[in-house]
């Protein structure tokens, strides 16, 4: 997706050929799932809910994007934030919609995986808020879609809040991606973000409607990392034997020193 950022400067022909990229992607993986098959339950609930998420999530992400921009005001700043603040307003309401489905992802919780992630349960098991009516027996189960348009619209989100604030600013969305900012290096390790972006998400930044997604990828536009497994990490932090907050504690060890240091 990088690759497909650089090669194309226009948005919409972003889009485009991440979609093409994204359907032909499903299209082999389908392919490979129905001739060679799945091996084990496990194996079939890591594919769904985390091989199969990959191109998925993409695949939403740029589709509602492409839909977006071809609908958009061309002028009238007033028309184009109405339209801004419509979609956002759509994309409140499936999350509320789909809160139990919300928390149990966000709380890293896998109780449910077997019923959500394998197809044994497509038929028995009622598929939720989806737009895509049929599904396939053989690469669907009951909730990887709606897992799928749960984190595209994560980012969805983010995209929108950008969108309206080069409105704001009259750049009428020039710079949305195409002005590179120098991030800051990102020396720690992939639990050490995971303990910053929980610690700020609890702190408060959940009542501010944000979800652990968005905090961490609006951090990404500051510190230069890649995205990880964020519920995983946690669920890591959640099961350690001794501090579950090295890092935060380090942090606040080293803070002290330097403040001690400072009155010397």
């Amino acid at each position: 997706m990088h690759e497909l950022k650089l090669q194309n400067e226009n948005i919409l022909s972003r889009a485009y050929h991440s979609i093409e990229l994204c359907r032909n992607l499903l299209h082999k993986l389908k392919k490979e799932i129905i001739l060679h098959g799945l091996n084990s339950q496990e194996e079939e609930i890591d594919f769904f809910k985390n091989i199969k998420q990959v191109p998925l999530v993409q695949l939403i992400y740029f589709s509602e994007i492409h839909s977006l921009e071809i609908q958009f005001p061309k002028a009238d700043k007033k028309a184009q934030l109405k339209f801004i603040k419509k979609k956002i307003k759509r994309l409140n309401r499936f999350f509320l919609y789909n809160i139990d489905f919300g928390q149990y992802i966000n709380s890293n919780a896998t109780h449910f995986d077997k019923e959500y992630y394998t197809r044994k349960y497509l038929d028995t098991y009622y598929i939720t808020t989806s737009n895509f009516y049929f599904q396939d027996p053989d690469f669907s189960t009951p909730r990887d879609m709606l897992l799928g348009r749960f984190k595209a619209y994560n980012s969805l989100v983010v995209y929108l809040d950008k969108r309206m604030s080069c409105i704001k600013n009259n750049s009428n969305g020039k710079t949305l991606y195409d002005t590179p900012t120098e991030k800051i290096p990102w020396p720690f390790s992939n639990m050490d973000w995971a303990e910053l972006i929980y610690a700020l998400w609890f702190t408060g930044l959940r009542q501010k409607g944000l979800s652990i997604i968005q905090v961490s990828q609006k951090l990404q536009e500051i510190f230069d990392r890649e995205s990880t497994d964020i519920y995983k990490s946690f669920g890591d932090m959640e099961n350690r034997k001794h501090s579950r907050t090295i890092f935060l504690d380090k942090m606040a060890t080293s803070l002290l020193f330097g403040m001690d240091k400072s009155e010397e």
